[in-house]
């Protein structure tokens, strides 16, 4: 079969970045009150499961202005199921963000035990942590932008963290079944509004990437301002989201998926690709085939949004840790995201398969992006059709090309 020649292009997006990460923090969080934080005080810091840039320096520059009042700070894992659903996992999925006790300098108090704080307007429990239930104060840390199963003016974020992280996997579990009756919109910012009705959130602090997943804005507001500013928060973040350089596609190739780049190892939010018993949300990208060619080491063999590709790689399945997969699946009540996709011993054998299941296209005029993953879109491969597309654009510029394919000696692509 003849491939198409690779274009290596260069996407530009908004680049608004903060170069002073603990500094923002610090002014942030002292323009709010902390009157109510008396000396030796203790204040539970929430720290999630995502792959959120500079977050360990985040979280230490929070500890370090609580020290500054005489407070005793201590972090809690935040993340649902995640890390196996359990306490040692938990800690080890914040070790490989590099958040660590020695690193921020205060305990990380992990424990899957919760206390159940509360019903919402539906009869639905409320679950919280329970070394952030005993704490003193209670402080959100979370980046906010869109989620991979829904639309709302609450997704990934702040209020959401207060649900389902804080709610560890007992909480997780039953309110992604409970959603699949009243909505996940309406069972976050129910449980989220019981979490700060009857706990101690003094604040949050809301986080914001740009188009190359580098901070692009941090914010620290009080508790009573968090359902308000994060919806202004999600706005900015959808603006700035990085995309693919082109929605028609014949062949999208995903060097790489995992927890660390997506909730579900590939997000909806960039491919269009969204299996969901919740129904699916509409997306401008048109792709017929998805091949995913590996798993990242990060994602400790968590293979969940396998099943959003149609091909994928021995290598991949390989790493799958079956248990943990399963696991996150069941929880967020995606099985179809555990369903693993035909797979072959090589790229060259899996791209084969999936040109010659497009169509009547001949596969040297086949569409095809690459991305490395879909966090990371700024250097792109795309194949010669787009050209003429390609040069009428501002908003790319062309590295090199075309070029073929090229493979290794077994019949792998060679990195992007």
């Amino acid at each position: 079969m003849k491939f198409p020649k690779m274009y290596r292009i260069r996407q530009q997006f908004d680049n608004t970045t903060l170069n002073d990460i603990r500094k923002e923090v610090l002014e942030q969080l002292s323009k709010l009150s902390w009157n109510q934080v008396q000396p030796g005080h203790s204040v539970a810091i929430a720290a999630g499961s995502r792959g959120i840039a500079n977050f360990a320096e985040i979280l230490k520059a929070i500890v370090e202005f609580l020290k500054s009042l005489d407070a005793r700070p201590f972090i809690f894992p935040a993340m649902g199921s995640h890390g196996g659903a359990t306490a040692e996992g938990q800690v080890a999925v914040l070790a490989q963000l590099g958040v660590t006790d020695s690193y921020v300098q205060v305990p990380i108090r992990s424990s899957m035990e919760v206390q159940q704080i509360g019903v919402t307007e539906d009869d639905v429990p409320v679950f919280l942590d329970k070394n952030a239930l005993d704490a003193d104060h209670i402080i959100v840390v979370n980046r906010i932008k869109s989620h991979t199963k829904f639309k709302a003016p609450h997704e990934s974020g702040l209020m959401k963290m207060m649900a389902i992280g804080m709610g560890k996997h007992k909480g997780a579990a039953y309110y992604h079944k409970a959603a699949v009756q009243y909505t996940f919109p309406k069972i976050i910012r129910d449980a989220a509004g019981i979490v700060m009705q009857q706990c101690p959130v003094i604040c949050a602090v809301g986080i914001i990437e740009n188009g190359y997943g580098e901070t692009a804005r941090i914010a620290a507001f009080k508790s009573d301002e968090i359902e308000s500013s994060e919806k202004k928060l999600l706005s900015l973040s959808k603006k700035m989201m990085a995309h693919l350089p082109f929605n028609e596609i014949d062949l999208l190739i995903v060097d790489e998926m995992g927890k660390n780049i997506s909730g579900v190892g590939i997000d909806p939010n960039i491919t269009g690709r969204n299996r969901d018993l919740l129904g699916v949300f509409n997306h401008p990208a048109q792709i017929k085939r998805i091949f995913v060619r590996d798993l990242t080491d990060q994602s400790k063999g968590n293979a969940i949004g396998i099943g959003l590709a149609d091909i994928t790689t021995q290598r991949l399945v390989d790493k799958i840790d079956y248990g943990v997969t399963y696991k996150n699946c069941m929880t967020a009540l995606s099985l179809e995201k555990g369903a693993v996709p035909m797979y072959f011993g090589n790229d060259r054998q899996a791209i084969e398969v999936a040109l010659d299941s497009i169509g009547l296209i001949p596969s040297r005029m086949s569409k095809i992006v690459r991305i490395n993953n879909t966090l990371q879109l700024e250097i792109v491969g795309v194949s010669e059709v787009y050209m003429e597309e390609l040069h009428q654009r501002n908003d790319v510029e062309i590295l090199r090309g075309p070029e073929p394919m090229e493979f290794d000696s077994n019949n792998n692509l060679l990195p992007l």
